[in-house]
């Protein structure tokens, strides 16, 4: 944070020239930091691994799916690498449902209350900038160094593909693959959100960490296990409902799920890369009938992954507002 400061202070006390805003150089110096820790090196590593890993797999496996007359996706050859699978390896974007998180936890989990405890934060407040800078800042960082670490992967993947293959990209499947890393950008925002949020609630960095991968494991393993015994507990048998009164069950089961942010990512992803899935819900045989198995035009996939997009940008505006209102109310040089 010392280059922070007095970069603010050359800033500050320089009255010609164009001087770039306060809260840009913080942007800077913040990404700089990450891209210096070990623990984004880490990370990193394991993200590009585990892209290169499910990317060869699919490209060993590319010949037996594409031209697949059973397989109504398979003539998305690119959206065939992100999603095709031999069962030793999960696709990409199941793996990245596990990563992600961790990736957003450890970008934001000693954000605020590292800078407390050494003392960096009253001196950058005693600069001539805004508060909500020094936290907005920290958000956008970390954010745009995932947005680019993603697109890079998936800029990556495209140009392996025309190389490997000699098959040009159509528009429809860029534009799904640009939409798959812009919602996946947004899943690790929202744990980068609560990870500050709870920086600023705990004033140790291990406590704040410890609580944020308690949240993640929460949802991910124990909460599915949790409704579910639920549902199993308060509804009878299915066998003794009627088929609307099974409809409704699953749905209610799907919308009790759906409040995980896994399950918005899983759903929101699974539309995208799988041109073919037509609904996220429980459908009747007579909704089914007559049905031509077919791929899903780019705006109706859109539709149907609408809700699911606007939940996850909703939990990450909201862990994000309750930071903003916590720490402009905290206390700073205590």
């Amino acid at each position: 944070m010392k280059a922070i400061i007095d970069s603010l202070k050359s800033h500050s006390s320089t009255s010609s020239g164009v001087q770039p805003h306060p809260f840009w150089v913080m942007v800077r110096k913040e990404i700089a930091d990450h891209i210096r820790s070990w623990r984004f090196l880490v990370l990193l590593v394991l993200v590009v691994l585990t892209f290169w890993g499910t990317t060869s797999v699919s490209m060993a496996n590319l010949r037996q799916v594409v031209g697949n007359a059973n397989d109504p996706d398979s003539l998305f050859l690119y959206l065939k690498l992100l999603t095709t699978t031999e069962g030793s390896l999960p696709p990409f974007h199941v793996f990245l449902s596990f990563l992600g998180p961790l990736l957003g936890i450890s970008l934001g989990f000693d954000a605020v209350n590292s800078e407390q405890q050494n003392g960096t934060l009253t001196r950058i407040m005693a600069q001539p900038v805004f508060r909500d800078n020094l936290l907005l800042s920290k958000f956008v960082s970390a954010l745009t160094l995932v947005g680019s670490l993603l697109l890079s992967l998936s800029l990556l993947m495209i140009g392996g593909g025309i190389l490997i293959t000699g098959v040009l990209i159509e528009v429809e499947e860029l534009i799904r693959i640009l939409g798959f890393t812009f919602l996946c950008t947004i899943y690790v925002g929202f744990w980068l959100g609560l990870s500050i949020l709870l920086s600023i609630l705990f004033r140790q960095g291990a406590t704040s960490a410890l609580t944020a991968i308690g949240i993640w494991l929460f949802f991910t393993v124990f909460y599915q296990i949790i409704v579910n015994l639920v549902a199993e507990a308060l509804v009878p048998a299915e066998s003794a409902l009627s088929q609307q009164a099974i409809l409704r069950y699953n749905e209610l089961l799907l919308n009790l799920l759906r409040l995980a942010p896994s399950q918005l990512y899983t759903d929101a992803t699974t539309t995208l890369l799988m041109p073919s899935v037509r609904s996220l819900g429980p459908i009747t045989m007579e909704q089914m009938a007559g049905a031509i198995p077919s791929p899903l035009p780019l705006k109706e996939s859109l539709m149907i992954v609408w809700p699911q997009l606007s939940g996850l940008i909703a939990a990450t505006v909201l862990c994000f507002a309750l930071s903003y209102y916590l720490f402009m109310r905290r206390e700073i040089r205590s």
